[in-house]
């Protein structure tokens, strides 16, 4: 791919040459949808679209985002992007570049879609689907009702906002968390989050913690109930290393460990599985869900989330893992 660098450094491709999808991360090109999405793109019947990666750094300058978004905006077979890490500080960024804000997005307060429909760019937030997807494929039937378990989700970004979101909603009945944990290491995130809840009116009770430390983590962890959501939302394994545990972190008995990161070290989930009572999930699903979500609406098709058609999507992608 033939890049250019702007003014403040971020390094734009050249203008589409065929119907693209961007993929706006840190380190896009370690990915698996690099080589699974010109196979879905086969299965789908999109006949010569393509994928680009955009990497920016952590918390990019926000001239970088807005640069990107015009870039998107302006090319006429460029169709959307799907962001990842930088869903937050992109909205945020770019929020009056958008015609169009959907009403996840807009609660949210993060944009992890781009697409375009008649001439007008469209901000969407699909973690609340994805994530919720997601979810249902890897709990077990009615288990906040069954347990009364808690959920310690480690992180305050879009995904963390996505999924307590989706645990608390009144539509879930008895099927909640009775307690919802959300750690950071920056208070500003938690201040986000808290807004989004407030506005929400949730009424599970939800947690809000400065965390610093990976010891701090481990604290929480310790209070938990058996049979808790632990979630490492941080991005920590994949876009930078380590873990938001040491390895000192005891997790209460039957826990669900659930690393958002399907590639990297994972170290959160090797703590997991060292404690031997912990059932460990990695990010695959996730994965399959966020992407194919957004690839239905940049490219304007429909695409199940289960059933036969959703499956074959998922073996195509499980061969190039």
């Amino acid at each position: 791919m033939t890049t250019t660098p702007t003014s403040s450094g971020v390094a734009l491709p050249a203008p589409a040459t065929a119907p693209t999808l961007y993929f706006i991360g840190v380190t896009t090109g370690r990915s698996s949808i690099r080589t699974v999405f010109p196979r879905w793109a086969a299965e789908l019947g999109l006949d010569g679209a393509r994928l680009e990666g955009i990497d920016l750094p952590l918390h990019a300058p926000r001239e970088q985002y807005r640069e990107v978004v015009d870039f998107i905006a302006g090319d006429p077979l460029s169709l959307g992007a799907l962001v990842t890490t930088h869903k937050i500080d992109l909205y945020e960024a770019c929020q009056d570049q958008f015609d169009v804000v959907d009403p996840h997005a807009r609660l949210m307060g993060e944009v992890s879609c781009l697409s375009k429909r008649e001439g007008e760019l469209v901000c969407h937030a699909k973690d609340p689907i994805s994530s919720g997807l997601a979810l249902e494929a890897l709990l077990p039937p009615r288990h906040f009702e069954r347990t009364g378990a808690e959920v310690l989700l480690m992180g305050a970004g879009g995904s963390a906002i996505a999924i307590s979101w989706y645990l608390s909603r009144p539509e879930r009945g008895a099927d909640r968390p009775s307690r919802i944990i959300v750690s950071n290491r920056s208070p500003q995130r938690l201040e986000h989050l808290r807004a989004v809840h407030a506005e929400l009116g949730t009424d599970v009770p939800v947690d809000l913690l400065h965390t610093p430390a990976p010891t701090d983590n481990d604290a929480v962890l310790a209070g938990l109930r058996p049979g808790a959501l632990v979630v490492n939302a941080t991005g920590l394994g994949k876009d930078a290393p380590g873990s938001p545990l040491t390895d000192a972190a005891v997790f209460p008995d039957a826990a669900i460990a659930w690393d958002l990161n399907y590639r990297g070290d994972l170290v959160f989930l090797d703590q997991a599985r060292a404690a031997g009572h912990v059932e460990v999930v990695d990010g695959w699903v996730y994965f399959l869900h966020g992407w194919t979500q957004v690839i239905a609406e940049v490219f304007d098709i429909d695409i199940p989330t289960s059933g036969p058609d959703f499956d074959a999507l998922g073996r195509i992608a499980a061969e190039t893992r």
